[in-house]
């Protein structure tokens, strides 16, 4: 077996592929969720039809007890993690910045920066060779929403994107020694249903002529790479933040 991951908001798109392709390559998963417990399932299912080991667990990221609860139940189930993508997100609704009130901001500070933060520290008390782990690996998703700040859409989001990038770099530094490599992809123009659910589900159309490969990635795409940063052919990488964005 490869090890135990766990991937936050894993019950759908780039979330939902990486949980199956990790488990196709002999991860156990956690396939976390915070609500639609039936899309949950629906990946363990697939997972476990293939011959797969995984578990659905409910939790916000955002709050610490359901972030801590999440991590004990994988002790109890698959043992001490081994690998953890931080992909649970929030965009927010799109639009100008004078449309957020502090509730709505804070909401998209909370999942995408306290709850990458929080799950980093809970793998990395059992990871740390510090604390008697034997090292793993920490893949965060970012966006390249990061780059381009969200302008009239969701500046918020972007800024969220732009800590966990500033994340990323912090954890490597002071988490390679110890033995935990930390990573973050920064996808571009996916086909999963983070648009529709921002209120602007017709946007990939409109911005695929931006994109210099002429086409939207897909959320397979962004999960080999994730796999790929997690396996030991990426052995002498972190810190690292990828671009998957087909150009732009």
């Amino acid at each position: 077996m490869s090890g135990v991951m766990v991937v936050t908001g894993s019950g759908r798109g780039i979330g939902a592929a990486t949980a199956k392709l990790a488990a196709a390559r002999s991860y156990a998963v956690c396939v976390n969720y915070v609500a639609q417990p039936d899309r949950a399932m629906a990946v363990v299912d697939a997972i476990q039809a293939a011959g797969g080991r995984a578990i659905a667990v409910q939790g916000d990221m955002a709050d610490e007890e359901a972030v801590t609860r999440m991590f004990e139940t994988v002790d109890r189930e698959f043992g001490p993690v081994t690998a953890l993508v931080n992909n649970a997100g929030v965009t927010g609704k799109a639009g100008r910045h004078d449309s957020y009130d502090a509730e709505a901001i804070r909401r998209v500070l909370d999942v995408n920066v306290v709850g990458t933060m929080l799950c980093t520290r809970e793998a990395a008390r059992r990871m740390s060779t510090r604390n008697g782990g034997a090292g793993g690996t920490i893949v965060n998703v970012s966006s390249v929403a990061a780059v381009f700040g969200g302008a009239n859409q969701w500046i918020p989001y972007a800024a969220a994107k732009g800590a966990v990038n500033s994340l990323t770099v912090g954890f490597a530094k002071e988490l390679a020694p110890e033995g935990i490599r930390v990573n973050a992809i920064m996808p571009g123009l996916i086909d999963t249903e983070i648009h529709a659910a921002a209120g602007v589900g017709d946007r990939l159309q409109h911005v695929i002529p931006t994109v210099p490969m002429g086409r939207i990635g897909t959320a397979e795409e962004c999960a080999e790479a994730i796999l790929w940063l997690s396996s030991s052919e990426a052995a002498y990488m972190t810190g690292a933040v990828i671009p998957i964005s087909g150009g732009r």
